[in-house]
């Protein structure tokens, strides 16, 4: 695996996981903001596709950052990531 970097750029979170297909999605079931995921496919029916403004508002309320990598460790695009704690 190659190596991870962490950021809270909206923007820059945004375009990369457009650049793979993704969109902002959070697990159903979970109370009002819910637990937030990049979804890639729509084939995980506990995954709810939900508008970016509502993604960065949660994103923002939970302190969170995102952790994702670029390529793979061979060279290919890479679709890794995970939500992690600010502090």
């Amino acid at each position: 695996m190659s190596e991870a970097v962490t950021t809270t750029d909206h923007d820059q979170i945004r375009k990369w996981t457009e650049a793979r297909g993704g969109y902002p999605a959070h697990v159903k079931g979970t109370g009002e903001g819910g637990i937030l995921r990049i979804e890639f496919d729509e084939s995980d029916e506990d995954l709810e596709k939900i508008e970016w403004d509502r993604f960065f508002d949660l994103f923002e309320e939970n302190k969170l950052a995102f952790l994702y990598q670029e390529e793979t460790k061979g060279g290919g695009t890479s679709r890794f990531n995970k939500f992690v704690s600010r502090d």
